[in-house]
């Protein structure tokens, strides 16, 4: 794909995230039902390959790479390909590669490792979702969210510290992405994403499981 197609996917898969904002915005209680064809489009899994590809990583269960992918099947090829297998239902998660990685204290964190082709798929969902549930948050909220950080977090407590704010409470939830219940999380999605397709693709997902040292288990 040349320079300047790719610039027009990128500018369409704006735009499509503005109208669902804007939607969602002015709609509170609306649940998007038709969502899924937008996940294919060309436009959103061209967008979800580059930012995939500008985080770099490894590859998967799999051994396919970024790399390879790029220089040696053709991105092109697999983007169209990956948008056939979800026109067509026959896209199916592989379980991640479990990792684990070390922290400062000594003690490690386990980080899952999706091939390559579920990461595209899980940020062309992302795309097209992220910006329905935006539209929900408060203005104070900082986590996992666009164009925001932890240092725009500290920013904000500074100004409230100059206000006169004498408390900051600090609290981390130890595993915490282990230990979400499944079913409530998808209850709370389910209050905004209505469409069958995409709620099945986050289903399998979170069921997709791990592979560490060969063995296979559950999520």
């Amino acid at each position: 794909m040349n320079a300047q197609k790719a610039n027009d996917t990128k500018v369409k898969a704006r735009q499509l995230q503005n109208v669902l904002y804007l939607a969602a915005k002015e709609h509170p209680r609306r649940r998007f039902h038709a969502l899924y064809d937008k996940v294919y489009r060309e436009d959103v899994l061209w967008e979800a390959w580059k930012q995939v590809k500008a985080s770099g990583g490894s590859g998967g269960v799999d051994g396919v790479t970024l790399h390879y992918i790029s220089q040696e099947y053709g991105a092109e090829r697999f983007v169209d390909e990956l948008a056939n297998k979800l026109r067509s239902g026959t896209y199916l998660p592989q379980p991640a590669r479990r990792k684990e990685i070390p922290k400062p204290d000594g003690k490690t964190r386990p980080l899952g490792i999706p091939i390559i082709a579920d990461r595209v798929v899980q940020m062309a969902t992302k795309i097209v979702m992220e910006p329905v549930f935006e539209a929900d948050f408060k203005d104070f909220s900082y986590g996992f969210r666009p164009k925001r950080s932890a240092h725009d977090a500290i920013r904000h407590i500074r100004r409230a510290v100059k206000k006169g704010v004498y408390w900051v409470v600090d609290i981390d939830i130890r595993g915490y992405f282990d230990n979400i219940p499944h079913d409530k999380l998808m209850q709370l999605v389910e209050q905004r994403i209505s469409d069958r397709r995409v709620l099945k693709l986050i289903r399998q997902w979170l069921k997709a499981g791990f592979v560490e040292d060969d063995q296979f288990h559950k999520t």
